[in-house]
């Protein structure tokens, strides 16, 4: 029950934190098309608290739940192959959005649809 604990101590809440920064992110990226920054700041705000309630309270704990339903099925089967492949997928899968939104910007991680207009420079 330990190593239990630790895996989402140490993993997955810190997975789940970096979701929540590039969901921050992607955030921001809209909020742009705001153009008072009184209003822009609220709905950062706002957004953002919204976002760390459902991580909080609903991403972290069925992540935890999916690591511990993948620790009881591969004991039963005689290895933990499951739990590892699926912690490194998450890892891999957190990497890469981060390296798409940070070095290409978050229109790569976007529908076309959701992109912002050309906003004019200032």
């Amino acid at each position: 029950m330990k190593t239990d604990q630790a895996v989402r101590s140490f993993y997955v809440l810190p997975c789940c934190l970096l979701l929540l920064n590039l969901c921050i992110e992607l955030v921001s990226y809209k909020a742009r098309m705001i153009g008072d920054p009184l209003l822009r700041t609220a709905a950062i705000m706002g957004m953002v608290l919204f976002g760390a309630s459902v991580v909080g309270f609903l991403v972290a704990p069925a992540i935890g739940m999916l690591i511990g339903w993948l620790q009881r099925g591969s004991r039963t089967e005689g290895g933990r192959l499951g739990e590892i492949l699926f912690l490194a997928a998450l890892g891999v899968v957190v990497f890469w959005l981060y390296y798409r939104v940070y070095i290409i910007g978050p229109e790569s991680i976007l529908p076309r649809d959701w992109h912002n207009p050309a906003l004019p420079r200032r």
